[in-house]
């Protein structure tokens, strides 16, 4: 087996998903476990991957090892695999706030270990990967799991001091935008616009607006001066959401969720 998922909820389902389509890994060579049986029974019915309720199988038979639980349970899954963990392997792990000095402690020995902060968008290809390597990766299997994680979005190497701050503006973000949308959407339904088009029209025009800061290279204010027509609707709108806090608000809100990564 190449890959080894231990968790196999909808973050490692994601990823599994954009390595499988991208054709780098084939489904026999991952192996995923889970301690729900209906967990294991839906990534194996989903993918057709290997699946196992004992951490220990996975640990053994990866060459990439993804840690996908959540935060409090890293100590005692690192506890069960860490004498099954071999230096040759590379543990990838996905958790807020768990660093890499923290992660070399529990393991007790060497061991090569990339610390990753991946989102939600992953599910659709379009996901945002920030990527922290420790001291044993070398350059080649660090190109080599950067390829991996480009199957499902885009990645960038980050310096570790800065992963709560991919936390907020990245790994939670998505759940701020999605309130944004639903919120744009619920407007729209007050103006008379069934639901589900309104769902359509808030939806894209979060989508294009993305696209165009990603594509132009041109500051988000600058797009936003672009729409925003003398005496027009868009400038008094834009005045109100500055009136009611909206930037401030964004921007405490993040820091709050900086502030619960850094200190889990």
């Amino acid at each position: 087996m190449k890959l080894g998922f231990i968790g196999t909820g909808n973050m490692a389902g994601a990823i599994i998903g954009g390595i499988i389509r991208a054709g780098l890994v084939s489904p026999e060579e991952i192996i995923g476990s889970d301690v729900s049986e209906a967990g294991r029974r839906k990534v194996r019915e989903t993918y057709g991957i290997h699946v196992t309720a004992e951490n220990q199988e996975v640990a053994e038979q990866a060459e990439l090892l993804f840690l996908s639980v959540k935060p409090q349970f890293y100590a005692d899954v690192i506890a069960q695999i860490r004498e099954s963990v071999k230096e040759e392997q590379i543990v990838i792990t996905i958790a807020p706030g768990k660093t890499v000095a923290w992660l070399e402690e529990q393991f007790k020995k060497p061991i090569k270990i990339i610390r990753t902060m991946p989102n939600t968008p992953a599910m659709t290809g379009e996901g945002m990967t920030a990527v922290c390597p420790n001291s044993y990766v070398q350059d080649l299997e660090l190109s080599y799991v950067l390829r991996i994680l480009n199957t499902f979005g885009k990645t960038e190497v980050v310096a570790e001091h800065l992963m709560d701050a991919v936390v907020s503006v990245s790994g939670s973000s998505p759940a701020y935008v999605f309130l944004m949308i639903e919120a744009m959407a619920d407007a729209a339904v007050a103006e008379g616009m069934p639901r589900q088009q309104a769902y359509r029209f808030a939806a894209q025009a979060v989508y294009g607006s993305a696209k165009m800061v990603l594509e132009t290279g041109k500051h988000p204010g600058e797009l936003k001066d672009m729409v925003c027509s003398p005496a027009g609707t868009t400038i008094e709108a834009v005045r109100v959401l500055e009136e009611k806090g909206f930037r401030s608000a964004l921007m405490e809100a993040m820091k709050v969720c900086a502030g619960v990564s850094r200190n889990l």
